[in-house]
Formats: C-alpha cells, structure tokens, sequence
C-alpha cells in the first residue's frame, strides 16, 4: 500500500473513531462544568474515566498531527524545513498526550 494511501486511511480511521470519544467528553463536560473542583477531581480518579480520556487525547492527539502535517506537504516547499516541521509535530503529537496522561493518572 502507498504512504500517502497509509495516511489518508489513518486519518479517515481516526476522524471517525474521535467522534464518540468527543460525544463521551462533551456529556461529561456538560455534567461537571458548573460544579466544584472536588467532582472534577472524582471524574478523573475514575479509572475507566482516565483510561477513556487518554484514549481520546491520543487519537486527537494522531488525527491533529496527520492533519497539520498534510497542510506541511501542501503548502511548504523546501524539503528541510518541511522535514523538521514534521519531525518537530509529530515528537509533539508523542510528548504533549503523554504528559498529560502522566499528569492525569498522578490524580
């Protein structure tokens, strides 16, 4: 299979997969933003709660990366800034879900 194939099947994959993950977040959103701190903190102690939203930040995390790195493809021409642009997205795309899934499970 082609790269770019590979690609365009990844973020096809992973849009549809966010939808029901950002559903599941924005019902509980909903449920938690007018109360105090102390329910926040019992949502994210929630183990199937911390293991559904790391599932979510990853894949928003993957589709928000292929996409932007489509957008470098796209629109940047020299070869060595569009290869450090991507190199710099996607150990982003690794770092930034990872913190803060370390951050969340410390909950």
């Amino acid at each position: 299979m082609i790269s770019a194939t590979k690609k365009w099947l990844f973020l096809k994959i992973s849009g549809a997969t966010l939808i029901p993950f950002m559903l599941w977040f924005i019902v509980n959103f909903i449920e938690i933003y007018n109360q105090n701190y102390s329910v926040l903190v019992n949502f994210f102690s929630n183990p199937l709660s911390k293991f559904l939203f790391s599932l979510f930040i990853i894949n928003a995390y993957f589709f928000s990366a292929l996409s932007i790195s489509e957008v470098f493809e796209d629109y940047i021409k020299n070869y060595k800034i569009k290869s450090v642009a991507n190199k710099i997205l996607y150990a982003s795309g690794v770092v930034i879900p990872l913190i803060t899934i370390i951050l969340i499970s410390r909950l």
